[in-house]
């Protein structure tokens, strides 16, 4: 089996770091990972998109033409990708960034208000794991333990400290009902 995933948004969502958390999660679960980070020359606040792919074969390329799933935590990014979904894939939506709904029928939508939740929640920067534990949840794939560790793999020694807030959204992410 293999999937294709883009997260896409602009510099400083995380989204980076989302792709990170899920290739180690795949490198520890004996997945063939690619991980393929690209942002503008702006970085925080410029676009950002991170594509990964795992696979129970080698990867042969990690340029995702036509992803499986699709994370957009913005309007232009919803707006540039939707289109590529493959069609009976996945898209999640930061619905409290993006009013629009997606117009395709042949997708699989979830509208998680993320950046609202992060913030309610006194994480604010943290709306990405919300989504990466709702994505988890929807493919069955929230391993505590896996992801544990790979949080603990991405997440830097001076920043040791922020494991525990990643954990609370990403259960947030996993635990949210529409």
């Amino acid at each position: 089996m293999t999937r294709e995933y883009l997260f896409a948004g602009f510099g400083g969502q995380g989204l980076l770091f989302s792709g990170k958390v899920l290739a180690y999660k795949g490198l520890i679960e004996d997945k063939q990972v690619s991980w393929l980070p690209s942002y503008g020359p702006e970085m925080r606040g410029g676009t950002a998109n991170c594509s990964v792919i795992l696979s129970d074969e080698p990867v042969g390329a990690p340029i995702i033409a036509h992803p499986d799933v699709l994370v957009a935590m913005n309007l232009p990014s919803l707006d540039k990708y939707e289109s590529e979904v493959k069609s009976g894939g996945v898209i999640f939506v930061d619905s409290t960034l993006i009013e629009r709904k997606v117009e395709r029928e042949d997708v699989s939508v979830y509208y998680v208000p993320a950046t609202r939740l992060a913030g309610e929640n006194g994480t604010p920067t943290l709306a990405n794991m919300i989504l990466m534990g709702k994505l988890l949840q929807v493919f069955d794939e929230y391993d505590e333990e896996h992801v544990n560790t790979a949080l603990g793999k991405c997440i830097s020694a001076r920043h040791a400290d922020l494991l525990g807030m990643n954990l609370k959204c990403m259960e947030i992410g996993r635990d949210y009902q529409e």
